[in-house]
């Protein structure tokens, strides 16, 4: 036992002196020049280390060196810069001259992939014949090689030309490469960017055999949480996989195979984007389930109003709708500065509580002219077009649409816009509508069009024209009875109207509806900012009467009765003319009988003050 550990102290102190020995006779800094030599040769890079080179022998075998930093050719500012800088290398090699560095780690790094820190090839630099490839130095008989690089607590500063720039940070980065250019990255970072967090953990392989011409890497798991202003509760969260590769020669990044989630929705498809000098988007995905109701901040109590006005819809007769108001660019110049084509489908997208199924949209950007050249889907039975276009290639943007719906449940568009449920039934309608701004704001008040609308099996609740008019006759009318226990609410099989709108004037003409017990014809307006309506019906009542007095019922049943509805939407009044009708239905009836006399008494002396009595009547 004795003399083990003797054999082990002997080993132990001729490791110490060999490694005494090494930091002695070995200058570290001697390595400086070569190391300033081999990654200008090799990428045309200036290596430049602040500072004496020391080692560090304990756990690792270790090169320290102060700031350092690493500026492109012609480049303002360093691509890279770090506080400091550690070369963990190999001991067996440095006895033969062989510089082999296992690691490198910068601490504090700021990584700027900006305009200033761009290579920029000189006006007058000598351009080389195609295939030749300058040699590296191999002065003073030293080699190297990396193996690992590993980064801690550093920033990254992106911007594109004219762009605005982003800065991520905290970001710890550990990269391992073997003898063939391939590398495994583990990557986490946190962007914070207009109140809101970016946490982000990647882990990837990457092909840099044909580095820095092209890079393919295969991100195998992708983690985020964004958090911040304008965002869910609970944020947007999820992960995914994808390939993503990228061609120098044609500043060309691609990003297929994706596969990702952002809460309970998903995306697959490919994306891809040319940096040009207006960048070309190319995007092709396909969803599962888009949920935009857990991807888009409701506005502060949005929720809690729409349910109360749901209460007071079925308490109220005639409550009025609160329009929600929306906030965002105002001009989309942003439009201007990318071109882009889109293609998407859904299965299922949900917006506003509302669930669309087989959503198609084919978005295509030109400058700032954008196209949508397919924008439909289904919601419950029926279907839904929105083709369009914006233009913000002028100071004033032009929007105009032509929607194309058929059999929509009304009622859930109300609930949806945060009107109250007043009125349910299948919605169609054609149309087209322009204007400058994409809000509901500015549509009520600033947009002009025209659109043919229809409803088919609708239910108005809080007034029953039915009922009204019965009411008011049996009131003036002792042979006319008017029916009980009947709903508060109208019920039309079918109804119609041309509609124009014109800076929030919405104007009905030419209405028609009818049901089993009425017909009914109309005009009217309706203000929807200052939100009050006047509309005229005229209303021929043919079912429900009861009474003795049959041949005024039946004389009720064919006649039109004046109905007008006006005022502010919560409060609406009506009048109803069934005094004139009732009036004129005993003038009518007189001149009958008056005339009956006159047939049978041609040759009465009274006959000339009868024919008197019917002129004035």
């Amino acid at each position: 036992m004795r003399r083990l550990l003797t054999t082990l102290m002997i080993l132990l102190v001729v490791l110490v002196a060999g490694l005494t020995s090494l930091v002695l006779l070995v200058n570290p800094n001697d390595f400086r020049g070569y190391m300033v030599r081999q990654v200008e040769a090799r990428s045309g890079y200036h290596l430049e280390l602040d500072g004496p080179l020391r080692w560090h022998v304990w756990p690792q075998l270790s090169i320290l060196s102060g700031r350092m930093s690493l500026t492109a050719p012609g480049a303002t500012q360093p691509m890279v810069s770090a506080q400091n800088m550690r070369l963990d290398v190999a001991l067996i090699p440095l006895l033969s001259h062989q510089l082999q560095v296992r690691q490198v780690m910068l601490k504090g790094a700021v990584i700027q992939l900006t305009p200033e820190a761009e290579a920029k090839r000189s006006a007058n630099a000598p351009v080389g014949p195609k295939g030749t490839v300058s040699e590296p130095d191999t002065g003073r008989g030293w080699s190297f090689d990396v193996a690992k690089l590993k980064v801690v607590d550093s920033v990254l500063v992106f911007q594109h030309i004219n762009d605005e720039q982003v800065t991520v940070r905290n970001i710890n980065l550990q990269m391992t490469q073997d003898d063939k250019r391939q590398a495994h990255i583990e990557l986490s970072s946190q962007i914070n960017r207009d109140q809101r967090d970016l946490a982000l953990s990647v882990t990837a392989d990457v092909d840099l055999n044909d580095y820095p011409q092209q890079i393919n890497a295969t991100l195998s798991q992708i983690d985020y949480q964004l958090k911040g202003a304008d965002l869910p509760a609970g944020g947007i969260g999820g992960s995914g996989t994808l390939r993503l590769g990228w061609k120098n020669t044609s500043s060309q990044l691609s990003l297929t195979n994706m596969q990702l989630t952002a809460n309970d929705s998903d995306l697959q498809g490919n994306v891809s984007l040319a940096l040009l000098d207006k960048p070309q988007w190319t995007v092709d995905l396909h969803s599962r389930l888009l949920n935009l109701d857990k991807l888009v901040a409701n506005p502060p109590g949005a929720d809690t109003a729409i349910n109360q006005q749901a209460q007071q819809a079925q308490q109220q007769p005639r409550p009025g709708p609160v329009i929600a108001e929306e906030q965002g660019e105002t001009n989309y110049h942003s439009l201007r500065n990318f071109n882009a084509v889109v293609n998407m489908n859904a299965g299922e997208v949900r917006w506003r509580g509302l669930a669309f199924s087989d959503v198609q949209t084919a978005l295509v950007n030109q400058e700032g002219k954008l196209s949508i050249n397919q924008l439909n889907g289904k919601l419950g039975q029926g279907t839904l077009s929105l083709p369009g276009y914006l233009d913000a290639s002028d100071q004033t943007p032009e929007l105009a649409f032509q929607p194309q719906v058929k059999n929509i449940e009304i009622g859930k568009i109300l609930t949806a816009f945060d009107y109250p449920i007043a009125l349910t039934g299948q919605f169609s309608m054609t149309g087209d509508f322009s204007g400058e701004r994409l809000d509901a704001e500015d549509f009520r008040s600033n947009w002009q069009g025209e659109a043919q609308l229809e409803l088919a099996h609708s239910r108005l609740e809080g007034m029953n024209f039915q009922q009204l008019i019965q009411q008011a006759v049996s009131r003036n009318n002792q042979g006319v009875d008017a029916q009980q226990n009947v709903q508060n609410v109208t019920e039309l099989d079918h109804f119609s109207t041309s509609a124009s709108l014109d800076n929030g004037l919405l104007t009905m003409t030419k209405m028609v509806g009818e049901s089993s017990v009425l017909a009914l014809t109309g005009e009217g307006t309706m203000d929807l900012v200052k939100e009050v309506c006047d509309t005229n019906f005229a209303i021929k009542v043919s079912g429900g009467w009861q009474g003795s007095n049959s041949k005024l019922i039946e004389a009720l049943k064919t006649t039109a009765v004046p109905l007008r509805v006006y005022g502010p939407w919560q409060q609406l009044n009506y009048t109803l003319q069934v005094d004139q009708v009732l009036r004129k239905q005993l003038q009518d009836e007189a001149k009958r009988r008056l005339n009956d006399w006159l047939d049978k008494h041609k040759e009465s002396d009274k006959s000339k003050e009868v024919k008197q009595l019917l002129n004035k009547l």
